[in-house]
């Protein structure tokens, strides 16, 4: 009953819908990470990357063993995390995704923070979404120059 509670209280995402897995975890809902391959507690952030990583497998054909959750990098000395990072089959990541609860407008502090991560990173992609809205841009690394995509493109393309 809780897990109703609680979920009727989540907002209906701009994402197709997600089978998810959810429990009770010390008296909190809880999502299962299948890329962390374990129980998370369910938070409105939480809900948004469960919904877009969904997307992404589901939807786009990014493969689920190419993508990985919470990953730490090094920033002038200052642990970080980025939300989602897809790689290449060699191990070079090749998109950041970063998300915000459905509430919080996304907004250039959004896309700094999306970019500190890129001077670590390196990618040419570069996703945030708050499950309502979602911007992808494509990052030319060489040039130091960016484009907006019109949709999220799928992994045969990238």
């Amino acid at each position: 009953m809780k897990n109703c509670l609680y979920l009727c209280t989540m907002q209906a995402l701009n994402l197709p819908p997600a089978d998810l897995r959810l429990s009770q975890r010390e008296g909190q809902t809880a999502v299962f990470d299948p890329l962390r391959r374990r129980y998370v507690r369910l938070t409105p952030e939480e809900w948004v990357r469960q919904h877009f990583v969904h997307y992404l497998i589901h939807h786009k054909g990014y493969p689920e063993g190419l993508l990985a959750n919470e990953v730490s990098l090094s920033l002038n000395q200052t642990a970080k995390r980025c939300d989602t990072v897809l790689y290449d089959q060699h191990a070079h990541p090749r998109m950041i995704v970063e998300y915000k609860a459905p509430h919080i407008q996304l907004s250039q502090r959004t896309f700094d923070q999306i970019s500190r991560y890129n001077i670590v990173l390196r990618v040419p992609y570069l996703i945030v979404s708050n499950g309502m809205q979602h911007y992808c841009c494509r990052v030319d690394l060489e040039r130091q120059t960016y484009q907006f995509l019109r949709e999220i493109p799928d992994y045969t393309v990238l």
